[in-house]
């Protein structure tokens, strides 16, 4: 198989992105720019360095990713490594290849179906064991659609349960590409008013939830997600568009709605790729925005939407 995929993460035992115990390849690419993205190295479609200055020994002692760089893209401050100049790079990553102390890591590895077989084949006993899988995400998988395709048959043909995570922005011809060799669907709802939803994520709404409609009539195992932002979709008018879209539009075809709080996470990421952090403003108090977001659940339910919150279910608790 000669298709190539561009990986930025694969992360093994993950348990948050579908059913069972998991495999989960990360592709780089988005055409969202959500504020709150905790995955900013998966954006660009691209190959990135990220610059972990902490690490680096410095250019006096080593120097070897200096003398890696053939044009001259490195910034150093006090004798490390600092930053990248983005308009001099050309991702070729040979500073990452030679840099001993992993201060620049290399955002980016294309790969073949038959190379991420190889490691998703390492956990085949753990599926078997818990009803897992393997799961694409992103950025934005669906950008790769052709990959991802040939890596959900190659996966079929192992018996080897699958999981597509995606923004379904992407056009339907990309999405329909991977459908028929997809078990379980995760996306998110962000906000339903299109101009509030461009505002925080770049883009509007509209062809996302013509998809979302166009994917609940396929009666797939659909996990549904809502990351809740206080101050941006956490008022009563957009929850209760959101419950009205699902019941309505997706005709409540949804296995879960799982209500992810936010987190301050990714933060170390963005620095390592020179990219301000888009929340760093947000201010909030936990523990009443916690009581709210399990108000938002209660609500869901209420309406006969199944609604938890986190990724996982909880264990009734013995009487």
């Amino acid at each position: 198989m000669s298709e190539k995929g561009l990986i930025f993460n694969i992360q093994r035992f993950t348990i948050n992105d579908g059913p069972g115990v998991r495999t989960e390849l990360f592709l780089k690419g988005c055409p969202l720019r959500c504020r709150w993205c905790s995955n900013p190295e998966g954006l660009m479609g691209i190959r990135q360095p990220g610059i972990y200055r902490s690490k680096c020994i410095s250019r006096k002692k080593c120097g070897l990713c200096e003398e890696a760089c053939r044009h001259d893209a490195l910034v150093f401050h006090r004798g490390k490594i600092t930053l990248v100049d983005r308009q001099k790079c050309v991702g070729c990553l040979q500073c990452a290849d030679a840099c001993p102390s992993e201060a620049i890591k290399p955002w980016g590895i294309p790969m073949t179906v038959e190379e991420c077989m190889k490691e998703i084949r390492r956990d085949r006993g753990y599926y078997d064991r818990s009803g897992g899988g393997v799961t694409v995400s992103g950025g934005e998988p669906l950008l790769q659609s052709d990959f991802v395709a040939a890596l959900f048959r190659a996966c079929k043909a192992e018996q080897i349960a699958t999981c597509c995570e995606s923004t379904f922005y992407p056009d339907w011809e990309e999405i329909e590409k991977v459908l028929p060799y997809t078990d379980v669907i995760i996306s998110d709802i962000k906000h339903m008013d299109p101009d509030v939803h461009q505002q925080y994520t770049g883009v509007r709404n509209d062809k996302i939830l013509t998809n979302l409609t166009r994917i609940a009539q396929k009666k797939k195992p659909f996990i549904l997600r809502i990351p809740v932002i206080p101050g941006v979709n956490d008022d009563n008018r957009n929850i209760e568009a959101t419950a009205d879209f699902i019941l309505k539009d997706l005709d409540n075809q949804v296995t879960v709605l799982q209500l992810l709080s936010y987190m301050r996470l990714g933060v170390e990421k963005y620095e390592s790729l020179g990219i301000p952090y888009p929340m760093e403003g947000l201010r909030f108090n936990r523990r009443s925005f916690q009581k709210h977001v399990s108000a938002i659940a209660e609500y869901f339910n209420a309406r006969g939407i199944h609604c938890i919150t986190g990724t996982t279910e909880k264990e009734p608790q013995a009487e």
